[in-house]
Parts: structure tokens; C-alpha cells; sequence
């Protein structure tokens, strides 16, 4: 017998503004439709904007999946500024003078980060160690060892440069933190760097260029909502 899906089981593409967290996003919406079941496919740091994949009803069944699909970002790198969480929202540890750079020396050294490699997690971040999350742990000044994780940079690159930030994109697996890849290169270069912004432009298959703003989706009526989702199994599929 064919399972019978509602017009709300699927997902939703939006793009996130700096600000809200992506779970501040999940509980909008769910309070905006009164919809119990709402989950999201990787999360985007509260300064990050762009490609939030929100899966509704029976969609969230999908979330694993979507979850580890391949992601590609946007952004820009200060160097010559290290912070404690490797981007803008952290505290200045270190500050030092910035090199002469150019695109192709920034490229460069961007090609080394380029394959497989183990990438371990920064402190401020959600990764939890015994159930706490350790950004938590951060915030009261304790530091405890990371598990490092494998990761796959696909492409990275330098677009523009003026001293000190570089505009750049990159292409990488699930569960890379791109502001660690800004903390690394920073590091090598010898003047250390942090994220200044993010931007996700596609997840797997879905592109932000095909997302809604997400203040646009809390002005929507369930009937426009339904009108926008993914159906479940289009989504299965995709």
C-alpha cells in the first residue's frame, strides 16, 4: 500500500540572514504553521547566512541524508587578526603585521589544503563531548582535546585580494569547519587569519539561488507555504 504524504511533508530552501541561529530558524517556522515536526540539514553558524535545507512533517525522516550531502561556501578571511572561536565573532588572541600577498600566493598555499585530510574541530563549536556542547565548555575557559575528524576539500580558492582580506570559495564534505581552515591557513602564512564572513551557496543538489529569505517565509500563510515544499518524494529522490 503507497505510503500517503500531507502537502507539508518535504522540505523548504531558505536563506539565512546573519543573526539567528539555525535552530532559532526550525523553532520560527514551527511556531509560524504550527507545524510539530521541523529539523534542519547542517547547521550554519549565527553570523553565517545562505542555504538552510528545512525539512518538514515526514521530512525529517531525510535529514541524515540531506545532512551529509556536499557542501559549497563563500566568504572573505582577515588576516593578520587570530581569534579564540578562528572567526569575526571570537575574541582578538593574537594580532600580527600581514606579508605582501597576492591572489596567487593565497591560492598557493589554498592548494594545500586541497584532498583528505583530519580536521579537528574548534572548541567554540557544537560539537558535544558527554553530552555538552563544547562552545559551553569555551565560554568557562576550559579546553579539552578534540577528536579530529576526516574531511575532503574538493576545490579552494582566492578570488580577490586587499590587504588584509581575501574573498575565496570553497567546496568541501559535510561537517567541514570552514573557519578552521581560515585559522590553519592563517597559520602557515605566518600572520594568522580568521573567517570574517560565510556564505552557503549549495548543499548538495540545492543552491541557494533558489532559496527564500527567511524573513519573507514568516510574512507566508500555510497555503503559501505549501506551495513552496519540496515534496517528500521528490526530496527522496533528489
Amino acid at each position: 500500500m503507497m505510503q500517503e504524504f500531507s502537502a507539508l511533508d518535504g522540505a523548504i530552501l531558505i536563506d539565512k540572514p546573519a543573526g539567528p541561529t539555525s535552530h532559532d530558524v526550525v523553532d520560527a517556522i514551527r511556531r509560524q504553521f504550527g507545524i510539530k515536526k521541523v529539523g534542519h540539514c547542517g547547521t550554519l553558524d549565527p553570523n553565517a547566512t545562505g542555504l538552510l535545507i528545512i525539512v518538514l512533517g515526514r521530512g525529517t525522516k531525510l535529514s541524515e541524508r540531506l545532512m551529509s550531502d556536499d557542501k559549497v561556501y563563500e566568504g572573505t578571511m582577515k588576516f593578520g587578526e587570530t581569534t579564540d572561536s578562528y572567526d569575526a565573532a571570537g575574541e582578538l588572541v593574537a594580532s600580527l603585521p600581514v606579508p605582501p600577498l597576492t591572489v596567487d600566493q593565497l591560492n598557493e598555499a589554498a592548494a594545500e589544503f586541497l584532498g583528505d585530510q583530519m580536521q579537528t574541530p574548534p572548541m567554540v563549536s557544537a560539537v558535544k563531548k558527554a553530552g555538552v556542547p563544547l562552545y559551553k565548555l569555551a565560554r568557562k575557559g576550559v579546553e579539552i582535546e578534540r577528536e579530529p575528524r576526516l574531511i575532503h576539500i574538493y576545490n579552494f580558492r582566492f578570488t580577490a585580494y586587499e590587504e588584509p582580506v581575501g574573498w575565496f570559495k570553497i567546496a568541501c564534505t559535510k561537517g567541514t569547519y570552514v573557519r578552521s581552515v581560515a585559522h590553519e591557513l592563517g597559520q602557515k602564512l605566518g600572520c594568522g587569519a580568521h573567517l570574517a564572513t560565510l556564505r552557503r551557496t549549495a548543499s548538495g543538489k540545492f543552491d541557494v539561488a533558489d532559496a527564500v529569505p527567511f524573513e519573507e517565509i514568516l510574512k507566508w500563510s500555510p497555503r503559501d507555504l505549501e506551495k513552496r515544499v519540496i515534496p517528500f518524494l521528490k526530496l527522496s529522490r533528489a
